[in-house]
This record gives structure tokens, sequence and C-alpha cells, in this order.
């Protein structure tokens, strides 16, 4: 077996808990990588709404989103990801919210997720899923960020009732310095 990247195993444990989600939010934009993986598995009719808080980021997602051919798909914002609860419409009924924290990829590493807004924005995002929705994230804890955001969040993923959420961290165990620790909460 070859080496398997982290972000396409996550990809395909996503796959796994929600083969076919129709209403998703990308809260963590970046370049695009995220939104364009919720606009290959989401049927014809699936809606997205992608946010960031960076214009530059969602220019990139912008860009990658059209020369994919996915833009009517795909509602950008520019604004906090504890604000997605402004910008839909009909909660509960989200599918799927995938989060993936620390900074713009080749971007300003002082712009980055922070545990006071992430978590606010993980608490909107549990109460936007519908029952069997499934919230991700991959918590980025390494270098110049992150473990503030990483020891806030995880102690409370453990607080949450089990009879309403499960939670699910899997962990790249022998990687070298800090690996990403991926989170899926599954809403019951």
């Amino acid at each position: 077996m070859s080496r398997i990247p982290i972000t396409g195993w996550c990809q395909d444990r996503i796959r796994q808990l929600m083969p076919h989600p129709v209403i998703c939010i990308d809260a963590t934009a970046g370049t695009g990588r995220d939104t364009l993986f919720l606009c290959r598995i989401t049927p014809a009719e699936g809606r997205i709404l992608s946010m960031d808080i960076q214009e530059e980021a969602l220019a990139q997602a912008e860009r990658r989103i059209r020369d994919a051919g996915y833009q009517d798909k795909v509602r950008f914002v520019c604004d906090g990801h504890e604000n997605m609860d402004s910008y839909m419409s009909n909660p509960p009924g989200v599918d799927l919210i995938m989060f993936n924290l620390g900074y713009l990829p080749g971007g300003d590493h002082r712009i980055a997720t922070s545990y006071p807004t992430t978590m606010e924005a993980v608490r909107k995002g549990l109460d936007l899923l519908k029952e069997g929705g499934l919230l991700t994230l991959m918590i980025y804890s390494g270098g110049d960020s992150g473990y503030e955001e990483r020891d806030a969040l995880l102690p409370f993923f453990r607080s949450l009732d089990h009879h309403r959420y499960t939670v699910i961290l899997e962990s790249f165990y022998n990687k070298p310095n800090t690996p990403p620790l991926p989170v899926y909460i599954i809403k019951h």
C-alpha cells in the first residue's frame, strides 16, 4: 500500500459518513480545496456556502470553483465563520459543515482561526446541522498557531451529550511534528 495523504484519508472518511450531502458549509474556504470537494460530492441540486475572512482566500477559492465549472452551486461570503447562521435560511437543515483550521496556505500566519470565534462557529454549526448531519474539523496545532484552539476545542467535544452527538477523533500517530487532528461530529 502506498503512502496515504491525510487530506485524502479525511475526504474518504467524509464520503463514508455523508456520501451525498445536499446543503453544505465550507466554514474556512481558504484556497477552495474543501469547497471543490463539496461540489464534487453534492448532487446537482446541492448548494454550498463557502466562507472566509480574507478576500484573497475567497478570490482563490472562486477561481478554483469557476475553473471546475461549479460556480452555480456555491455562494461565497467574506465573513467570519462565527456568523454562518446569518447566511442560512431554514435551520436546522445543513447536511455537512467543514472546518479546516489554521491559516491560509501561503498566506499571512498572523491571520488564523482562533478558539473564541471557532468555538462560537462550532456551536452554531451544531445547531444548524439537521439530524444525521456531519460537522468535520481539521485541527492544525503545530508551528506558530493552533495550540490554544486545539486545547479549547477537545474538552468541548468530549463534553457533548453522547445521546445527541457521536464524536470521532482520529490521530495520525506516527507522523512527524504535530500532524492535524481530524474530528467528525455526527448529530443524532
